[in-house]
């Protein structure tokens, strides 16, 4: 069963009437072809209204959204079934919460890696929420290394709520796991594309975000902190999560404006939750697009590319 938020409410009454009309059609025998389409049309335009002014908290209620489509799910679309997931840092144990191995892409060998959240209770339990531990991010780097081994190009796909900010985290090392990663990925020789295709929070998202090309998902947001987070340090409450969100400019074309990330990949009218197909179809354009463009670069050219491209980011005085 669709889930809905506050703001789709009028979408779900007009499905609703079709899907009445659709019955009464059916058990009256009257054609009501016309009725139907009446009601598609106000669908439609409906859509379009509520998806065109959507607000920033909006977006971040959007990016959480429980029908979302999640890591595995992009890829095992992309791949078209053909992914082979690998497993464990060598040093710890296998990080649920961050998946990761080869597939193809039209053929072509790539590296997926990601974060993965739960589609149920037992299973977001499973994978601790999409929050990573340190074995997660070295089980990445593990992957990254591997790939740049073979000379296979990297595509990360972040979608976490943060690093896991637990006691056991910070005893293996949580801080220099991420850092670490960051030092690394601004050094590989293979090109790599990071997809933010949900949540992007803190260094949780950093620890795999590092790439020639940094692009988000219309619905989605990257920050330094969520919004509630924000609104409780400020505030002392999570009543202002809506003004924290406004103020911290986190959406996709916030990031844009501010040349935090290079792309928006636009989700289909009614959102990659209503639409998880075309969403998947438009990620593997956009991400075929950006590896043609990234082949052609000698290693040492994406690599100063890369750092001069991060190194320019933000505000210095």
């Amino acid at each position: 069963m669709a889930t809905y938020l506050d703001f789709e409410e009028p979408l779900k009454e007009l499905e609703d009437q079709i899907s009445q009309t659709k019955v009464i059609g059916e058990d009256s025998e009257v054609d009501m072809t016309d009725k139907i389409g009446e009601l598609e049309k106000k669908l439609n335009s409906k859509t379009k209204e509520i998806f065109s002014g959507l607000t920033p908290w909006q977006r971040v209620q959007l990016s959480r959204h429980p029908d979302r489509p999640y890591t595995m799910e992009y890829i095992g679309g992309i791949t078209d079934g053909t992914f082979q997931e690998l497993h464990g840092d060598r040093n710890v144990k296998d990080d649920k919460a961050m998946v990761g191995g080869f597939g193809l892409l039209d053929g072509e060998t790539v590296m997926f890696i990601g974060q993965q959240k739960g589609v149920n209770t037992k299973m977001r339990q499973f994978r601790n929420f999409g929050m990573p531990n340190p074995e997660g991010y070295r089980k990445a780097l593990r992957l990254m290394k591997m790939a740049e081994k073979f000379n296979k190009p990297i595509v990360t796909f972040i979608d976490t709520p943060g690093a896991f900010p637990g006691l056991e985290a910070e005893e293996r090392g949580q801080g220099e796991a991420i850092a670490r990663n960051i030092y690394e990925m601004m050094r590989l020789k293979v090109p790599v594309i990071c997809v933010i295709i949900g949540e992007g929070a803190s260094g949780g998202a950093l620890g795999i975000g590092v790439g020639d090309k940094v692009v988000m998902m219309e619905n989605t947001w990257y920050s330094v902190i969520s919004p509630e987070s924000c609104s409780s340090i400020l505030w002392r409450s999570w009543d202002y999560k809506e003004k924290a969100a406004e103020a911290l400019k986190l959406t996709s074309a916030d990031m844009k404006k501010l040349g935090i990330v290079d792309d928006i990949i636009k989700e289909p009218s009614n959102g990659a939750h209503r639409d998880h197909a075309g969403a998947i179809k438009k990620v593997k354009r956009a991400i075929k697009s950006y590896l043609a463009e990234l082949k052609d670069l000698k290693p040492e050219d994406r690599i100063n590319s890369r750092i001069e491209a991060f190194s320019n980011r933000g505000v210095w005085k």
